[in-house]
């Protein structure tokens, strides 16, 4: 592998039949969580693909021409044209190894998988989950000298990393983007010496062995686990909710709710978090649309009479939302009505999508104790109903779900662990 820039980029495809390339920035946690894994792979595949670095910022010409805007990128050619998928952002060791195998003929695939060798990492606590309350368990366990791994699906941050401003965690008087604040305490665990495993794919998890297998082929096994894989928004699956997710489209009130003062939104929803949030967020919109699917609410006899006491709030009843776009500086919301069919659209300042939340536990199939809702159940000290294994954040049955309580579950979780282990 090697790094060139622009004006050796023509001749090294001239002379390559089968090139990769990876554009690549300073001072950027995709481009470090990638590189480890574009090194193992240039060792798979080196001898018949090509790899090649450059740096973005320093060939800014060739990107434009490319069509590359964010790092890292990678971009896959044959015999000198662009071939296969444009990877970016939190890029996984199994969607490179697709577009790598796609150059190649089957059988030299099978000869390269086949040589994958497997490999068993021994540590002492392993951290399920990067987000605050996993990033503080990180830091606690690390500074107390404890060898420990942190692992996730993504990149570090969990939903924080998608907020658009956090203005409410203690030691910050400006509002901090989230993507900056799960920066800062991604590297805060680094500095610390925790070991940091990104976007990679988890394969199994046991927690009866304490094993996790990522990637495929890379076992952790650990002394023990904490459990911080967070939850996540219950989608409504239409187009450009993803697009604008935290561009637009938010999912929690108390985050969000004070960058609307004196405008306008539209909430979706009538169960008990969308009416009970609308109350919140009336505090500082100058107008609330509601939208119900059902013809009427679904939350409590109280939380419905004050809703619909207030002047703010105006329910558009049996409407579903069927798209969301940009209209300039405004979002704009199609929605059908339910019974004619017909479809109108709401131009509002912001989203609020309030249809549930769910417990990010698709990867651990072990018969951990949970509630009703299917969040795990811990005793005070975060333990779970399983020896050695704790978990912290929004992944636990609780009443509230923010950046600091997360980070208050990590923080009981890691210094009993560390305990534990001595």
């Amino acid at each position: 592998m090697i790094e060139i820039n622009q004006d050796k980029f023509q001749k090294e495809l001239d002379s390559h039949e089968l090139v990769v390339l990876d554009f690549y920035s300073t001072e950027c946690p995709p481009c470090e969580a990638l590189a480890p894994k574009f090194e193992a792979l240039d060792a798979l595949y080196g001898k018949d693909i090509h790899f090649i670095k450059m740096f973005r910022q320093g060939n800014r010409e060739l990107a434009e021409q490319l069509g590359v805007r964010s790092s890292p990128t990678l971009l896959f050619f044959r015999n000198g044209k662009q071939v296969g998928e444009m990877l970016t952002g939190g890029i996984r060791r199994s969607d490179m190894m697709r577009n790598l195998d796609a150059l190649l003929p089957e059988s030299r695939v099978r000869e390269i998988h086949a040589s994958v060798t497997p490999k068993t990492t021994e540590t002492e606590a392993l951290v399920l989950g990067a987000g605050p309350g996993g990033m503080a368990a990180a830091i606690y366990l690390a500074q107390a000298k404890v060898d420990t791994i942190v692992v996730d699906p993504l990149l570090p941050g969990g939903q924080v990393s998608t907020t658009h401003q956090v203005s409410n965690y203690p030691g910050f008087v400006d509002p901090q983007p989230g993507y900056m604040l799960s920066h800062y305490m991604s590297e805060q665990a680094k500095v610390a010496g925790a070991k940091m495993k990104v976007a990679v794919e988890i394969s199994k998890v046991d927690l009866i062995k304490k094993e996790v297998l990522i990637d495929g082929h890379e076992t952790i096994r650990a002394k023990t686990i904490l459990i911080s894989t967070g939850a996540s928004p219950r989608f409504l699956n239409v187009e450009g909710e993803k697009e604008f997710y935290g561009k637009g489209i938010s999912y929690c009130a108390t985050c969000d709710a004070k960058y609307f003062h004196d405008k306008e939104v539209v909430i979706i929803g009538g169960g008990n978090t969308a009416v009970e949030e609308s109350e919140f967020i009336s505090k500082f919109a100058s107008k609330i649309t509601m939208v119900q699917q059902l013809p009427h609410l679904t939350a409590n006899k109280a939380a419905q009479e004050r809703a619909m006491a207030d002047p703010k709030i105006n329910i558009l009843f049996s409407h579903e939302p069927r798209g969301f776009y940009r209209d300039g500086e405004k979002m704009v919301v199609k929605v059908e009505d339910l019974e004619n069919k017909e479809t109108i659209d709401l131009v509002t300042d912001g989203v609020f999508v309030f249809v549930g939340m769910k417990p990010n536990l698709d990867s651990i199939t072990d018969p951990l104790e949970k509630d009703d809702w299917g969040y795990l159940k811990v005793d005070p000290d975060m333990r779970t109903s399983m020896p050695g294994i704790f978990a912290a954040g929004d992944v636990i049955s609780k009443n509230i779900r923010q950046i600091t309580t997360a980070v208050s579950d990590g923080t009981i979780a890691s210094i009993v662990m560390a305990r534990e282990l001595q």
